[in-house]
């Protein structure tokens, strides 16, 4: 069992109600940004444009494994808590983890209902950069519009 797929059940066994909390618990588990990092932050690389909030977010596949590297302020705790959610599904895995995972994951997740439209839009573009940077990498092309799971 992937690590998302746990995930994913501690999700779908929660009250809907409950969801949204759930998510917020992730929020202290994003790792600070690697120091090598910050110089492309700082420059505005790997910035996910759908966010209205700053959110650096890089995926890299090293030796094989997914790595991904991100940096969400605390005054944005909904993008910083998806983020680590993120990190903790994926990190560690191979790339087939991320190519492999359901393309709707905040309807999965049962959170999509209970988030505004901007908020939903931004961390979709997230999830969607996560999936189109890891395929790239691969060599593949992801298609956000596709029907893959």
């Amino acid at each position: 069992m992937r690590k998302l797929d746990t995930l994913l059940e501690l999700f779908q066994e929660a009250d809907p109600e409950e969801r949204l909390e759930l998510l917020l618990d992730f929020v202290d588990r994003l790792p600070p940004l690697p120091l090598e990092y910050v110089p492309l932050r700082d420059a505005g690389l790997g910035m996910v444009h759908e966010c209205q909030s700053p959110v650096f977010f890089l995926p890299e596949v090293q030796e094989g494994q997914v790595r991904i590297y991100a940096d969400v302020p605390r005054e944005a705790p909904i993008p910083r808590a998806f983020v680590a959610l993120l990190v903790e599904a994926f990190n560690g895995e191979p790339p087939e983890a991320v190519l492999e995972a359901p393309e709707d994951l905040l309807n999965r997740l049962g959170i999509a209902p209970l988030l505004g439209m901007q908020r939903l839009r931004g961390l979709t573009g997230i999830y969607q950069k996560l999936r189109r940077e890891i395929g790239a990498k691969v060599g593949l092309s992801i298609n956000p519009s596709s029907n893959s799971a």
